[in-house]
Protein backbone atom coordinates (compact mmCIF):
# COMPACT_ATOMS: atom_id res chain seq x y z
CA UNK A 1 0.00 0.00 0.00
CA UNK A 2 1.21 3.50 -0.85
CA UNK A 3 0.12 6.19 1.61
CA UNK A 4 0.02 9.88 0.63
CA UNK A 5 -0.79 12.78 2.96
CA UNK A 6 -3.03 15.31 1.20
CA UNK A 7 -3.45 17.77 4.07
CA UNK A 8 -3.66 17.69 7.85
CA UNK A 9 -5.32 14.41 8.90
CA UNK A 10 -6.33 13.55 5.33
CA UNK A 11 -4.68 10.66 3.50
CA UNK A 12 -4.92 8.84 0.19
CA UNK A 13 -4.11 5.12 0.30
CA UNK A 14 -3.33 3.43 -3.02
CA UNK A 15 -3.91 -0.33 -3.13
CA UNK A 16 -2.89 -2.64 -6.00
CA UNK A 17 -5.68 -3.76 -8.33
CA UNK A 18 -3.84 -5.18 -11.35
CA UNK A 19 -4.99 -8.76 -10.86
CA UNK A 20 -8.65 -7.85 -10.35
CA UNK A 21 -11.31 -7.12 -12.94
CA UNK A 22 -12.88 -4.53 -10.66
CA UNK A 23 -11.79 -1.35 -8.92
CA UNK A 24 -13.02 0.25 -5.71
CA UNK A 25 -13.02 3.67 -4.07
CA UNK A 26 -13.73 4.03 -0.34
CA UNK A 27 -13.99 7.25 1.66
CA UNK A 28 -13.87 6.93 5.42
CA UNK A 29 -14.45 9.70 7.99
CA UNK A 30 -13.01 8.87 11.41
CA UNK A 31 -14.08 10.78 14.50
CA UNK A 32 -14.43 10.54 18.26
CA UNK A 33 -17.69 9.00 19.40
CA UNK A 34 -20.29 11.50 20.63
CA UNK A 35 -23.17 10.38 22.85
CA UNK A 36 -25.14 13.50 21.97
CA UNK A 37 -24.89 12.95 18.21
CA UNK A 38 -24.79 9.13 18.10
CA UNK A 39 -28.30 8.57 16.77
CA UNK A 40 -28.18 11.39 14.21
CA UNK A 41 -24.81 10.14 12.94
CA UNK A 42 -26.22 6.61 12.71
CA UNK A 43 -28.93 7.86 10.33
CA UNK A 44 -26.43 9.39 7.88
CA UNK A 45 -25.45 6.14 6.06
CA UNK A 46 -29.15 5.46 5.37
CA UNK A 47 -29.55 8.92 3.82
CA UNK A 48 -26.32 8.74 1.84
CA UNK A 49 -27.43 5.57 0.08
CA UNK A 50 -30.42 7.51 -1.28
CA UNK A 51 -28.35 9.99 -3.32
CA UNK A 52 -26.19 13.11 -3.26
CA UNK A 53 -26.08 16.55 -4.91
CA UNK A 54 -25.48 15.26 -8.47
CA UNK A 55 -27.97 12.37 -8.08
CA UNK A 56 -30.44 13.82 -5.58
CA UNK A 57 -32.85 10.89 -5.25
CA UNK A 58 -32.76 7.06 -5.27
CA UNK A 59 -33.99 6.87 -8.88
CA UNK A 60 -31.29 9.22 -10.19
CA UNK A 61 -28.62 7.38 -8.21
CA UNK A 62 -29.79 3.97 -9.42
CA UNK A 63 -29.75 5.18 -13.03
CA UNK A 64 -26.23 6.53 -12.64
CA UNK A 65 -24.95 3.28 -11.15
CA UNK A 66 -26.61 1.35 -13.95
CA UNK A 67 -24.90 3.58 -16.53
CA UNK A 68 -21.60 2.66 -14.90
CA UNK A 69 -22.10 -1.00 -15.81
CA UNK A 70 -23.91 -1.89 -12.62
CA UNK A 71 -21.57 -0.28 -10.11
CA UNK A 72 -22.56 -0.56 -6.44
CA UNK A 73 -22.58 2.04 -3.69
CA UNK A 74 -22.72 1.25 0.02
CA UNK A 75 -22.56 3.33 3.19
CA UNK A 76 -21.98 2.08 6.72
CA UNK A 77 -21.17 3.20 10.24
CA UNK A 78 -18.51 1.32 12.21
CA UNK A 79 -17.04 1.44 15.71
CA UNK A 80 -13.43 1.09 16.85
CA UNK A 81 -13.08 1.58 20.60
CA UNK A 82 -13.95 5.19 21.42
CA UNK A 83 -13.82 6.13 17.72
CA UNK A 84 -16.49 5.93 15.08
CA UNK A 85 -16.40 6.08 11.31
CA UNK A 86 -18.65 6.69 8.34
CA UNK A 87 -17.61 4.68 5.29
CA UNK A 88 -18.85 5.05 1.71
CA UNK A 89 -17.62 2.67 -1.01
CA UNK A 90 -18.22 2.46 -4.75
CA UNK A 91 -17.25 -0.71 -6.59
CA UNK A 92 -17.35 -1.50 -10.31
CA UNK A 93 -15.60 -3.00 -13.31
CA UNK A 94 -12.25 -1.67 -14.49
CA UNK A 95 -11.94 0.64 -17.47
CA UNK A 96 -10.38 -2.00 -19.73
CA UNK A 97 -13.61 -4.00 -19.61
CA UNK A 98 -15.85 -1.07 -20.59
CA UNK A 99 -17.31 -0.98 -24.11
CA UNK A 100 -15.75 2.36 -24.93
CA UNK A 101 -12.95 2.42 -22.32
CA UNK A 102 -14.69 5.10 -20.28
CA UNK A 103 -12.78 6.47 -17.28
CA UNK A 104 -14.87 4.43 -14.84
CA UNK A 105 -12.57 4.65 -11.82
CA UNK A 106 -12.73 8.43 -11.95
CA UNK A 107 -16.52 8.30 -12.02
CA UNK A 108 -16.55 5.89 -9.08
CA UNK A 109 -14.37 8.33 -7.14
CA UNK A 110 -16.67 11.24 -7.95
CA UNK A 111 -19.64 9.21 -6.73
CA UNK A 112 -18.02 8.18 -3.46
CA UNK A 113 -16.59 11.62 -2.69
CA UNK A 114 -19.79 13.40 -3.69
CA UNK A 115 -21.86 11.12 -1.48
CA UNK A 116 -19.74 11.97 1.56
CA UNK A 117 -19.03 15.66 1.01
CA UNK A 118 -21.99 16.91 -1.09
CA UNK A 119 -25.28 15.55 0.26
CA UNK A 120 -28.57 16.15 -1.52
CA UNK A 121 -29.61 19.18 0.53
CA UNK A 122 -32.83 21.11 0.05
CA UNK A 123 -32.58 24.68 1.30
CA UNK A 124 -29.34 23.81 3.07
CA UNK A 125 -30.57 20.71 4.88
CA UNK A 126 -31.36 17.04 4.34
CA UNK A 127 -34.86 16.49 3.01
CA UNK A 128 -37.36 16.05 5.86
CA UNK A 129 -39.43 13.52 3.94
CA UNK A 130 -36.42 11.30 3.26
CA UNK A 131 -35.40 11.54 6.91
CA UNK A 132 -38.83 10.25 7.96
CA UNK A 133 -38.46 7.27 5.62
CA UNK A 134 -35.00 6.37 6.89
CA UNK A 135 -35.97 6.93 10.53
CA UNK A 136 -38.41 4.05 10.18
CA UNK A 137 -35.65 1.78 8.83
CA UNK A 138 -33.26 2.73 11.64
CA UNK A 139 -35.97 2.21 14.26
CA UNK A 140 -36.76 -1.23 12.81
CA UNK A 141 -33.09 -2.20 12.95
CA UNK A 142 -32.76 -1.08 16.56
CA UNK A 143 -36.01 -2.73 17.64
CA UNK A 144 -35.08 -5.94 15.82
CA UNK A 145 -31.87 -6.44 17.79
CA UNK A 146 -33.62 -8.79 20.19
CA UNK A 147 -34.56 -11.17 17.36
CA UNK A 148 -30.96 -12.38 17.05
CA UNK A 149 -30.40 -13.80 20.53
CA UNK A 150 -26.66 -14.33 20.09
CA UNK A 151 -26.10 -10.77 18.93
CA UNK A 152 -28.42 -9.43 21.61
CA UNK A 153 -26.52 -11.24 24.37
CA UNK A 154 -23.19 -9.97 23.02
CA UNK A 155 -24.44 -6.38 22.96
CA UNK A 156 -25.96 -6.60 26.42
CA UNK A 157 -22.68 -7.92 27.81
CA UNK A 158 -20.79 -5.17 25.99
CA UNK A 159 -23.03 -2.53 27.53
CA UNK A 160 -22.26 -3.81 31.01
CA UNK A 161 -18.54 -4.03 30.16
CA UNK A 162 -18.12 -0.47 28.86
CA UNK A 163 -20.77 1.28 30.94
CA UNK A 164 -20.60 5.03 30.25
CA UNK A 165 -17.17 4.86 28.63
CA UNK A 166 -17.12 6.41 25.11
CA UNK A 167 -16.34 2.97 23.67
CA UNK A 168 -19.79 1.90 24.82
CA UNK A 169 -21.69 4.50 22.80
CA UNK A 170 -24.03 2.61 20.49
CA UNK A 171 -22.82 2.41 16.90
CA UNK A 172 -26.34 2.61 15.46
CA UNK A 173 -27.79 4.99 18.01
CA UNK A 174 -30.66 4.73 20.47
CA UNK A 175 -34.24 3.74 19.71
CA UNK A 176 -35.87 6.30 22.02
CA UNK A 177 -34.06 9.13 20.18
CA UNK A 178 -34.98 8.19 16.61
CA UNK A 179 -38.41 9.81 16.60
CA UNK A 180 -36.94 13.15 17.70
CA UNK A 181 -34.50 13.39 14.79
CA UNK A 182 -35.19 16.39 12.55
CA UNK A 183 -33.65 17.67 9.33
CA UNK A 184 -31.82 20.32 11.32
CA UNK A 185 -30.38 17.86 13.85
CA UNK A 186 -29.19 15.41 11.17
CA UNK A 187 -27.70 18.21 9.04
CA UNK A 188 -25.87 19.59 12.06
CA UNK A 189 -24.51 16.10 12.76
CA UNK A 190 -23.19 15.87 9.18
CA UNK A 191 -21.44 19.25 9.44
CA UNK A 192 -19.97 18.29 12.81
CA UNK A 193 -18.74 14.95 11.50
CA UNK A 194 -17.08 16.42 8.39
CA UNK A 195 -15.46 19.22 10.35
CA UNK A 196 -14.03 16.98 13.08
CA UNK A 197 -13.13 13.88 11.09
CA UNK A 198 -9.85 12.44 9.93
CA UNK A 199 -10.22 11.44 6.28
CA UNK A 200 -8.90 8.19 4.82
CA UNK A 201 -9.49 7.49 1.12
CA UNK A 202 -8.66 4.05 -0.31
CA UNK A 203 -8.27 3.65 -4.07
CA UNK A 204 -7.87 0.44 -6.03
CA UNK A 205 -7.56 0.92 -9.78
CA UNK A 206 -7.37 4.73 -10.01
CA UNK A 207 -4.28 6.78 -10.91
CA UNK A 208 -2.90 8.32 -7.71
CA UNK A 209 -2.43 11.84 -9.13
CA UNK A 210 -5.95 11.87 -10.47
CA UNK A 211 -7.32 10.53 -7.19
CA UNK A 212 -5.36 13.08 -5.13
CA UNK A 213 -6.70 15.93 -7.26
CA UNK A 214 -10.30 14.77 -6.84
CA UNK A 215 -9.99 14.36 -3.07
CA UNK A 216 -8.26 17.74 -2.58
CA UNK A 217 -11.02 19.46 -4.55
CA UNK A 218 -13.72 18.03 -2.29
CA UNK A 219 -11.78 18.80 0.90
CA UNK A 220 -11.28 22.43 -0.10
CA UNK A 221 -15.03 22.89 -0.42
CA UNK A 222 -15.89 21.91 3.17
CA UNK A 223 -15.01 23.28 6.57
CA UNK A 224 -12.55 21.04 8.40
CA UNK A 225 -10.84 21.34 11.77
CA UNK A 226 -10.01 17.72 12.69
CA UNK A 227 -9.96 16.95 16.40
CA UNK A 228 -7.41 14.44 17.77
CA UNK A 229 -8.69 10.88 17.88
CA UNK A 230 -8.69 9.22 21.32
CA UNK A 231 -5.99 6.68 22.05
CA UNK A 232 -6.89 3.01 22.03
CA UNK A 233 -7.23 1.95 25.65
CA UNK A 234 -8.66 -0.92 27.69
CA UNK A 235 -11.21 -0.80 30.48
CA UNK A 236 -9.82 -0.80 34.03
CA UNK A 237 -9.53 -4.12 35.86
CA UNK A 238 -12.58 -4.74 38.04
CA UNK A 239 -14.12 -7.48 40.13
CA UNK A 240 -16.10 -9.90 37.94
CA UNK A 241 -19.80 -9.05 37.61
CA UNK A 242 -22.41 -11.59 36.51
CA UNK A 243 -25.75 -10.73 34.94
CA UNK A 244 -28.80 -12.80 34.06
CA UNK A 245 -31.68 -11.99 31.73
CA UNK A 246 -34.64 -14.24 30.94
CA UNK A 247 -36.94 -14.59 27.97
CA UNK A 248 -38.87 -17.27 26.10
CA UNK A 249 -36.13 -19.27 24.37
CA UNK A 250 -34.77 -22.80 23.98
CA UNK A 251 -31.00 -22.39 23.65
CA UNK A 252 -29.35 -20.17 26.27
CA UNK A 253 -26.59 -17.72 25.37
CA UNK A 254 -23.55 -17.08 27.55
CA UNK A 255 -21.08 -14.26 26.96
CA UNK A 256 -17.88 -13.74 28.99
CA UNK A 257 -15.86 -10.54 28.57
CA UNK A 258 -12.29 -9.92 29.72
CA UNK A 259 -10.24 -6.72 29.81
CA UNK A 260 -6.56 -6.67 28.87
CA UNK A 261 -3.67 -4.99 30.65
CA UNK A 262 -0.42 -3.64 29.18
CA UNK A 263 -1.12 -4.70 25.62
CA UNK A 264 0.67 -3.12 22.63
CA UNK A 265 -1.55 -3.56 19.53
CA UNK A 266 1.41 -3.03 17.19
CA UNK A 267 4.13 -5.29 18.62
CA UNK A 268 1.98 -7.94 20.32
CA UNK A 269 -0.93 -8.42 17.95
CA UNK A 270 0.56 -11.44 16.15
CA UNK A 271 1.08 -13.24 19.45
CA UNK A 272 -2.48 -12.35 20.45
CA UNK A 273 -3.86 -13.73 17.19
CA UNK A 274 -2.18 -17.06 17.83
CA UNK A 275 -3.33 -17.03 21.46
CA UNK A 276 -6.96 -16.50 20.38
CA UNK A 277 -6.73 -19.35 17.87
CA UNK A 278 -5.29 -21.66 20.53
CA UNK A 279 -7.95 -20.74 23.09
CA UNK A 280 -11.12 -20.55 21.02
CA UNK A 281 -10.72 -18.99 17.61
CA UNK A 282 -10.33 -22.11 15.47
CA UNK A 283 -11.81 -25.62 14.99
CA UNK A 284 -8.78 -27.08 16.80
CA UNK A 285 -8.95 -24.69 19.77
CA UNK A 286 -9.16 -25.79 23.38
CA UNK A 287 -12.68 -24.42 23.80
CA UNK A 288 -13.92 -26.28 20.72
CA UNK A 289 -12.16 -29.55 21.48
CA UNK A 290 -12.56 -29.70 25.25
CA UNK A 291 -15.73 -27.76 26.08
CA UNK A 292 -17.78 -28.53 22.99
CA UNK A 293 -16.55 -31.91 21.74
CA UNK A 294 -15.30 -33.75 24.83
CA UNK A 295 -17.65 -32.37 27.47
CA UNK A 296 -20.61 -31.61 25.17
CA UNK A 297 -21.41 -28.47 27.15
CA UNK A 298 -22.24 -26.14 24.26
CA UNK A 299 -23.42 -25.93 20.66
CA UNK A 300 -20.69 -23.42 19.83
CA UNK A 301 -17.98 -21.68 21.83
CA UNK A 302 -15.57 -19.16 20.34
CA UNK A 303 -13.05 -16.60 21.52
CA UNK A 304 -12.13 -13.33 19.82
CA UNK A 305 -10.10 -10.26 20.68
CA UNK A 306 -11.05 -6.64 20.00
CA UNK A 307 -7.74 -4.77 19.91
CA UNK A 308 -9.50 -1.39 19.63
CA UNK A 309 -11.27 -1.79 22.96
CA UNK A 310 -8.79 -4.13 24.69
CA UNK A 311 -11.47 -6.78 25.14
CA UNK A 312 -11.56 -10.57 24.80
CA UNK A 313 -14.98 -12.08 24.18
CA UNK A 314 -15.95 -15.72 24.65
CA UNK A 315 -19.52 -16.46 23.63
CA UNK A 316 -21.37 -19.76 23.50
CA UNK A 317 -24.75 -21.34 22.91
CA UNK A 318 -25.68 -23.80 25.64
CA UNK A 319 -28.45 -25.86 27.18
CA UNK A 320 -29.96 -23.66 29.93
CA UNK A 321 -29.30 -26.28 32.63
CA UNK A 322 -25.58 -26.38 31.68
CA UNK A 323 -24.93 -22.67 32.24
CA UNK A 324 -22.91 -22.91 35.45
CA UNK A 325 -20.93 -25.94 34.31
CA UNK A 326 -20.20 -24.45 30.89
CA UNK A 327 -19.01 -21.15 32.34
CA UNK A 328 -16.63 -22.91 34.71
CA UNK A 329 -15.33 -25.16 31.94
CA UNK A 330 -14.59 -22.12 29.77
CA UNK A 331 -12.77 -20.37 32.60
CA UNK A 332 -10.82 -23.56 33.27
CA UNK A 333 -9.43 -23.54 29.73
CA UNK A 334 -8.36 -19.91 30.05
CA UNK A 335 -6.78 -20.57 33.44
CA UNK A 336 -5.01 -23.66 32.08
CA UNK A 337 -3.30 -21.58 29.40
CA UNK A 338 -2.23 -19.07 32.02
CA UNK A 339 -0.42 -21.82 33.92
CA UNK A 340 0.74 -24.10 31.08
CA UNK A 341 2.32 -23.81 27.66
CA UNK A 342 0.28 -24.87 24.63
CA UNK A 343 1.61 -27.96 22.87
CA UNK A 344 3.54 -27.77 19.62
CA UNK A 345 0.58 -29.37 17.85
CA UNK A 346 -1.76 -26.69 19.20
CA UNK A 347 0.66 -24.01 18.03
CA UNK A 348 0.99 -25.54 14.59
CA UNK A 349 -2.78 -25.93 14.16
CA UNK A 350 -3.42 -22.36 15.32
CA UNK A 351 -0.79 -20.88 13.02
CA UNK A 352 -2.05 -22.87 10.05
CA UNK A 353 -5.60 -21.64 10.64
CA UNK A 354 -4.53 -17.97 10.85
CA UNK A 355 -2.15 -18.18 7.89
CA UNK A 356 -4.89 -19.65 5.71
CA UNK A 357 -7.11 -16.69 6.56
CA UNK A 358 -4.22 -14.31 6.00
CA UNK A 359 -3.53 -15.76 2.56
CA UNK A 360 -7.10 -14.94 1.54
CA UNK A 361 -6.60 -11.21 2.09
CA UNK A 362 -5.21 -10.82 -1.41
CA UNK A 363 -8.12 -12.66 -3.04
CA UNK A 364 -10.44 -9.66 -3.26
CA UNK A 365 -10.26 -5.88 -3.30
CA UNK A 366 -12.61 -5.55 -0.34
CA UNK A 367 -10.59 -7.99 1.81
CA UNK A 368 -7.40 -6.14 0.95
CA UNK A 369 -9.00 -2.81 1.79
CA UNK A 370 -10.46 -4.08 5.08
CA UNK A 371 -7.03 -5.35 6.10
CA UNK A 372 -5.40 -1.94 5.76
CA UNK A 373 -8.36 -0.13 7.31
CA UNK A 374 -7.86 -2.27 10.41
CA UNK A 375 -4.12 -1.73 10.34
CA UNK A 376 -4.45 2.05 10.18
CA UNK A 377 -6.78 2.06 13.18
CA UNK A 378 -3.85 0.49 15.05
CA UNK A 379 -1.38 3.03 13.60
CA UNK A 380 0.27 0.35 11.48
CA UNK A 381 0.73 -0.20 7.75
CA UNK A 382 2.14 -3.74 7.92
CA UNK A 383 1.23 -5.92 4.97
CA UNK A 384 -0.15 -9.47 5.26
CA UNK A 385 3.26 -10.73 4.13
CA UNK A 386 5.00 -8.96 7.01
CA UNK A 387 2.49 -10.29 9.53
CA UNK A 388 2.88 -13.79 8.05
CA UNK A 389 6.52 -13.86 9.15
CA UNK A 390 5.64 -12.55 12.62
CA UNK A 391 3.08 -15.33 13.10
CA UNK A 392 5.69 -17.98 12.30
CA UNK A 393 7.89 -16.61 15.08
CA UNK A 394 5.27 -16.62 17.88
CA UNK A 395 6.30 -18.95 20.72
CA UNK A 396 4.25 -20.94 23.26
CA UNK A 397 5.66 -18.66 25.97
CA UNK A 398 4.21 -15.62 24.20
CA UNK A 399 0.79 -17.28 24.01
CA UNK A 400 0.91 -17.91 27.75
CA UNK A 401 1.91 -14.30 28.39
CA UNK A 402 -1.05 -13.08 26.33
CA UNK A 403 -3.45 -15.17 28.42
CA UNK A 404 -1.98 -13.72 31.61
CA UNK A 405 -2.78 -10.19 30.45
CA UNK A 406 -6.54 -10.78 30.70
CA UNK A 407 -8.83 -10.15 33.67
CA UNK A 408 -12.35 -11.60 33.79
CA UNK A 409 -14.86 -8.73 33.97
CA UNK A 410 -18.40 -9.60 32.85
CA UNK A 411 -20.56 -12.70 32.45
CA UNK A 412 -23.93 -12.26 30.76
CA UNK A 413 -26.38 -15.17 30.64
CA UNK A 414 -29.54 -15.07 28.52
CA UNK A 415 -31.75 -18.03 29.42
CA UNK A 416 -35.35 -19.18 29.86
CA UNK A 417 -37.28 -17.98 32.87
CA UNK A 418 -37.93 -21.29 34.66
CA UNK A 419 -34.18 -21.83 35.15
CA UNK A 420 -33.41 -18.31 36.30
CA UNK A 421 -33.20 -19.13 40.00
CA UNK A 422 -30.93 -22.10 39.38
CA UNK A 423 -28.53 -20.07 37.24
CA UNK A 424 -28.66 -16.85 39.21
CA UNK A 425 -25.23 -16.85 40.80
Amino acid sequence: MKRIQLEQNAYLNILPAEKFNRCRITVQLRYEASREKATACALLPFLMERGYADCPDPTALSCRLAQLYGATLSADATASGACRSLTVSVDGIQQRFALHEECLAEEYARLALGTVFRPAFKEGMFDAGEIEIEKKKLAEELAGEINDKRLYCLRQARRKFFGKHPAGIERIGYLDEVEGLTAQKVTEAWHWMVENSHVEVFCSGLDEEQAAELVRKELQAVKRNPAPLPEMDAMPVQEPCEYLETMDMVQAKLCLLFTVADFDPVTELSAMRVAMAVLGGSPTSRLFVNVREKQSLCYYCSASFNSYGGMMCIDSGIEPENAKTAQQAILNEWNWLKENLPTEQEMEDARRFILNSLAAVGDSISAQENWYIGQLWRNSTESPQEVHQQLLEVTPQQVQEMMKKFHFSVAYLLTKEELADENNH
